[in-house]
């Protein structure tokens, strides 16, 4: 039926919970054709219960909506990363298409085109930042369909996001230029942090916001029960990345490095007396106040560790150089020196505190590969032996 300028069409539609039917009037369609079609698959998801009421909301408006429903679950940082990425890469795009009028093909070209100019001025997206969006996306277009019942299924499951070869982490550093690196910063009073981070793969937030409670060090172990991140420029507190605490070992020597670094913590709080900050279970990691040490700040007093090497004020330039490395790096090091010496999967995933073993398996995929072929070989050589 012709309303105005648009077309309508009527069904009849079954409620579950009275198990009456009543008719559903929905219009809004340009043309006689396009509102029998309409009427013709209403019809068929009508049958096998699977109706939806049309619904107006935009996709801009169901994200706000979506994001304000989690905010007590979701962890402040990320919920801060959330907003950004919906902000700039969906809803210049998206953001006012209705939501039920998405398809997966909408979906697939706002990839092909973040990655082709979503980026600052116009400048190409990387694929990280585009896996990110599509993993917010999925969600939030996935509890439309099973909390909401807006959408009759998740179009963003079926959309074509653009993949690039995959990143290897852990050949930043060698295990050499990681022994060289500690050399240079081990006269800072943060040293123990580094020796920490790479000995046990831990992240940057997690050790900043371990406390002495936390360490066991004639058990040589720690335990790792929640992290530290950045939210707007400042430091919060929350949980670890998987929601789970986790014990991580640690060697004698690192034990070491953490008791020469509490003692020398100590002496700090002596020195400074009434103006020292830090509660009776300090950080393990602190300011020469005591106070929690803001994240950003071993990242940049690596990279100046580094720019220090390899430039030193007196004294001439190394012959090799140290290559720019991150703090995170010093975590991919670690796994990727216990893969390659045969340390079983799940137990190197039970050190990173990655929920799945699988996940280790998929980011270290070409460390597996090279310990496979070693493997044959130490296999073959063994058969040599025995024969």
């Amino acid at each position: 039926m012709k309303r105005g300028k648009t077309w309508s069409y009527v069904i009849r539609v079954t409620d579950p919970e009275t198990g009456l039917s009543k008719p559903k009037w929905v219009g809004g369609y340009a043309s006689e054709d396009e509102a029998k079609a309409a009427r013709d698959e209403a019809r068929v998801k009508a049958r096998r219960g699977e109706y939806i009421d049309r619904n107006a909301i935009t996709v801009g408006e169901y994200l706000d909506q979506w994001i304000e429903a989690h905010e007590v679950e979701i962890k402040p940082r990320t919920l801060a990363s959330y907003r950004t990425m919906i902000r700039l890469y969906v809803k210049p795009h998206i953001g006012g298409m209705r939501l039920q009028a998405v398809r997966p093909a909408t979906v697939s070209k706002l990839y092909r085109d973040l990655r082709a100019h979503g980026g600052e001025g116009g400048k190409p997206l990387g694929i990280a930042t585009v896996t990110r969006t599509h993993a917010i996306l999925r969600k939030a277009f996935g509890d439309a369909v099973l909390v909401d019942e807006i959408l009759p299924s998740n179009p963003v499951e079926r959309a074509k996001r653009p993949r690039a070869d995959h990143a290897e982490p852990g050949a930043v550093w060698s295990i050499e230029q990681l022994r060289t690196f500690l050399v240079a910063v081990r006269r800072h009073r943060l040293f123990a942090f580094y020796r920490l981070a790479a000995y046990t793969g831990a992240r940057r937030g997690e050790l900043l916001n371990l406390r002495w409670s936390n360490v066991d060090l004639d058990g040589l172990r720690i335990t790792i029960t929640g992290s530290t991140g950045v939210v707007a420029g400042q430091r919060v507190e929350g949980t670890t990345k998987s929601g789970r605490s986790r014990v991580v070992t640690i060697d004698a020597e690192t034990a070491a490095v953490l008791k020469a670094h509490r003692k020398a913590q100590v002496a700090e709080k002596l020195l400074v007396g009434d103006e020292w900050k830090g509660a009776e279970d300090g950080y393990v990691f602190a300011t020469t106040l005591g106070e929690p040490i803001h994240p950003d700040s071993v990242g940049w007093l690596m990279t100046k560790t580094i720019r220090a090497y390899n430039a030193p004020k007196d004294g001439p330039r190394p012959a090799e150089p140290l290559p720019h490395a991150r703090v995170h790096d010093l975590r991919h090091i670690h796994a990727t020196a216990l893969l390659l010496a045969r340390v079983p999967v799940h137990i190197v995933a039970a050190r990173l505190g990655h929920a799945d073993p699988a996940i280790t398996l998929r980011v270290y995929a070409h460390v597996v590969r090279s310990a496979e072929v070693s493997a044959a070989e130490t296999f073959a050589a063994v058969m040599e032996e025995t024969g």
